[in-house]
C-alpha cells in the first residue's frame, strides 16, 4: 500500500521512507556549493522544483495548503563554473555493484542529452552509500551506456572505468569541480 509523503509499508509489515532519498549526498553539494559561491569560483545552485501553489492559508501566516507539480523537474543543480554551463543529477544508491537506472527519470535523462547537445556540460554526481564512494559519470558515458545496453542498471565497474572518483574533504566537502577541471584538461579517470 501507497501512503503519502513517500512512505510504503511492505507485506513484513516494514516503514519504508522514499522521501528525502540522497538527502545527504545533497546536503554535501548545497554545502559545497556555498564553499564555491563565496570563494567566488562558481555561481551553481539547486534547482527548485517546479510547483504550482492552488489554496493558501492567509490566518496566522502564509501557510501553503494545496499544489501540485506543474511538470517534471529537469535535473538537481545548475549554474556558471569558468564561463561553462553545467547542469548535472545527483544520485545515491545503497546497492554495491550497480546504479539502478530507475533512479533516474527519462526527462532527466533527455534534459542531459540536451545540455550537451547544446554545448553545456551535464553530468551525474552518483553516491555508492556503503562502499564509501562519489564519481562523476559525464552525460555522455551515462547516455552512451543507456543506448547501447538493455540493462537496468550502470554496473559500479562502469563508474570505475569511465567515471571520475571524487573525494570527500572537510571544505569544501565535495570538491567535484576539482574533478571537473581534470576531467575538462582531458586527465584519465580515478586521477582525482
Amino acid at each position: 500500500m501507497n501512503y503519502p509523503k513517500g512512505t510504503k509499508i511492505n507485506n513484513n509489515q516494514t516503514i519504508i521512507k522514499y522521501g528525502n532519498r540522497g538527502m545527504n549526498l545533497e546536503e554535501d553539494i548545497n554545502l559545497t556549493n556555498e564553499y564555491y559561491i563565496e570563494k567566488r569560483k562558481a555561481y551553481i545552485y539547486k534547482k527548485p522544483t517546479p510547483i504550482k501553489v492552488t489554496k493558501i492559508d492567509y490566518k496566522n501566516s502564509v501557510v501553503i495548503k494545496e499544489g501540485f507539480f506543474e511538470e517534471p523537474s529537469t535535473t538537481d543543480y545548475n549554474g556558471l563554473y569558468n564561463g561553462l554551463y553545467i547542469d548535472f543529477e545527483a544520485k545515491e544508491t545503497n546497492n554495491k555493484t550497480s546504479f539502478p537506472l530507475a533512479n533516474i527519470h527519462k526527462h532527466q535523462i533527455e534534459h542531459i542529452r540536451n545540455v550537451i547537445n547544446n554545448k553545456g556540460i551535464g553530468f551525474l554526481i552518483v553516491r555508492f552509500n556503503t562502499l564509501g564512494k562519489n564519481f562523476i559519470l559525464l552525460g555522455k558515458d551515462l547516455i552512451d551506456f543507456i543506448d547501447d545496453n538493455e540493462r537496468k542498471s550502470i554496473p559500479f565497474d562502469y563508474f570505475k572505468e569511465k567515471g571520475y572518483e571524487i573525494a570527500m574533504g572537510y571544505i569544501p566537502r565535495l570538491d567535484y569541480l576539482k574533478v571537473l577541471d581534470l576531467i575538462l584538461k582531458g586527465g584519465d579517470s580515478n586521477e582525482s
